[in-house]
């Protein structure tokens, strides 16, 4: 189990210019077509940004509903950055996203995520 001291230099980023975040995205009710009609457009973008959106996918209620919104994790120097990267998203420039919360994230484990 690591130390308390561990998973505080885990958490900060003091030695680099970037923080991570979380985004939780919500899409309008009822957007799945246009979700449809974007759909390739934002994976083109998302995989253009993979420097900065570091894990992205839709959020749904079950395996097989349409996405109701999505989560990325988002490597950026500050908030600001990450509203700006979020404003050249098809999704939002195309009008999917009803809203979005951003969240500072402190990664807790030190090994990378994989799936």
């Amino acid at each position: 189990m690591p130390s308390t001291h561990d998973f505080a230099a885990l958490t900060a980023n003091a030695l680099e210019d970037w923080t991570l975040f979380a985004i939780r995205f919500h899409d309008k009710p009822g957007a799945g077509e246009l979700r449809r009609q974007l759909l390739q457009a934002h994976l083109e973008w998302v995989a253009a940004n993979a420097a900065q959106v570091r894990a992205a996918g839709s959020l749904r209620e079950s395996p097989e509903a349409t996405p109701v919104g999505g989560l990325w994790v988002v490597r950026a120097p500050d908030k600001a950055a990450v509203e700006a990267l979020i404003a050249t998203d098809p999704f939002t420039t195309g009008g999917l996203r009803a809203g979005w919360d951003i969240y500072y994230w402190s990664k807790a484990l030190p090994q990378p995520v994989s799936f």
